[in-house]
């Protein structure tokens, strides 16, 4: 149901930059609970994905999502580095990697590399220090990235 949802909203996102949309109204659509709705939003239209999301709750609460803008790489490096934080999550790094390749601010090749150092090796068998090596390393890639972008 979730990946239908998705697909619903990426459709409507596919002609448009931004769109408004009622919980309430989604879920009388695909006939399901609006926490439906907020799982589907809250993991597949994220700032990593190229989301940006606000919501307004009450009667006539609404939520909004639009799609990034991407001016320059180095200013979509920039808030790549901002978003990781201290730590990140597997799934989330991956995210990151891909929005890299659909911008083509990576090659697949770079983008392979990337994911088999997110995914791959990072089995500590301690899930925080995991997502601390993880971040690190990520941002590293990135600033390298963004260094080689910016020089050249």
């Amino acid at each position: 149901m979730s990946d239908i949802i998705e697909a619903y909203l990426k459709q409507v996102l596919s002609n448009k930059e931004e769109v408004e949309i009622k919980r309430s109204e989604i879920a009388n659509r695909f006939d399901c609970v609006p926490s439906q709705i907020n799982y589907v939003i809250n993991t597949r239209f994220t700032v990593q994905q190229g989301y940006l999301v606000e919501s307004k709750r009450g009667g006539g609460g609404f939520i909004r999502i639009s799609k990034v803008k991407i001016l320059e790489e180095a200013d979509v490096i920039d808030k790549m580095i901002a978003i990781i934080g201290k730590t990140i999550s597997e799934r989330d790094a991956v995210s990151i990697v891909k929005k890299l390749l659909e911008e083509q601010i990576v090659s697949r090749r770079e983008a392979k590399l990337m994911l088999v150092a997110m995914e791959k090796t990072l089995y500590t068998g301690d899930l925080a220090v995991d997502e601390l090596l993880r971040a690190n390393i990520l941002k590293s890639m990135l600033k390298e990235l963004r260094y080689e972008k910016t020089n050249h």
